[in-house]
């Protein structure tokens, strides 16, 4: 499929969600179909990113400022280094996290949203689709059990539910909430067939949209 521009494609949600396995999914798929596709997360694998993974290992090492810092130099990194590129080539990309976990996690440490959404939309592209990957915090903790060794930090249940609220919160015609408890089969198809139908609409339109709208509660 022939592009005529490049497409932003979010997956969000709580830790355990299932986010990552579904955004490997997808990339999967739009790839198989000829889809110029790239994949990316956040935190990334840069010196930003690999930073606060390690800090993360280390519960109260920061507060939620300094977290937001180094959230935000990751993500210029992010944008200047992958985002605007693969945007400027015309790629689909496939982004496991964006601003939208700072707004939810960061804000549920009580930095204000909106501040952390303008601070991110001075220079952070604008997504085209953003899936929310909705699960109680039990259920993803629960998922996660086993995989690693020691609970990170941002993995306790009563912060996660907050961090949940947050999510919830966000409208606008970007976003898709999904129900991240059912068979993950299923989920991939339905994610799936609205991305591809997000294609063939861009694929006959050259413009770009705007920034996905947030509800002024975000």
């Amino acid at each position: 499929m022939k592009l005529k521009r490049g497409l932003l494609v979010v997956l969000e949600g709580i830790d355990g969600s299932g986010k990552t396995t579904q955004a490997r999914r997808l990339a999967g798929a739009l790839r198989r179909a000829g889809v110029d596709t790239a994949l990316f997360r956040e935190p990334t694998r840069g010196p930003w990113g690999r930073m606060i993974r390690r800090l993360a290992r280390r519960p109260r090492s920061l507060n939620a400022e300094e977290e937001l810092f180094l959230f935000l130099l990751d993500r210029r990194d992010n944008v200047e280094r992958n985002l605007k590129p693969a945007l400027r080539r015309k790629k689909t990309i496939v982004l496991d996290r964006y601003y939208f976990s700072t707004i939810a996690y960061q804000g549920a440490r009580g930095i204000s949203r909106d501040r952390i959404r303008r601070l991110n939309e001075r220079f952070a592209p604008p997504p085209d689709l953003v899936f929310i990957l909705d699960v109680p915090p039990g259920r993803g903790l629960g998922r996660i059990t086993g995989r690693r060794k020691r609970e990170p930090l941002f993995e306790r249940k009563s912060y996660l539910r907050r961090v949940r609220r947050n999510f919830l919160d966000f409208r606008g015609p970007a976003f898709v909430h999904l129900d991240g408890r059912g068979d993950p089969g299923v989920l991939a198809r339905d994610i799936r067939g609205r991305v591809f139908r997000l294609l063939h609409k861009a694929a006959s339109s050259g413009s770009r949209g705007g920034p996905a709208v947030l509800d002024r509660s975000s």
